[in-house]
């Protein structure tokens, strides 16, 4: 879509308070922003339980 000379938005009634302009900007900076990276998935094989180890008999633990 061209660039148009229109503004992005207009006050047609009232006065604009500090606090609505923040949150105008906010929104407007939100969605001007690139999409965020998705996040990385964890492996299945990160979930896996560590390799079974038999423990010590009874008699090497005395």
């Amino acid at each position: 879509m061209p660039p148009s000379d229109e503004p992005l938005f207009r006050v047609v009634r009232g006065t604009v308070t500090d606090s609505e302009l923040a949150a105008l900007t906010v929104v407007l900076l939100a969605r001007s922003s690139p999409d965020p990276m998705p996040t990385p998935v964890t492996p299945l094989a990160a979930w896996r339980r560590p390799a079974y180890t038999q423990p010590l008999s009874w008699q090497e633990a005395a």
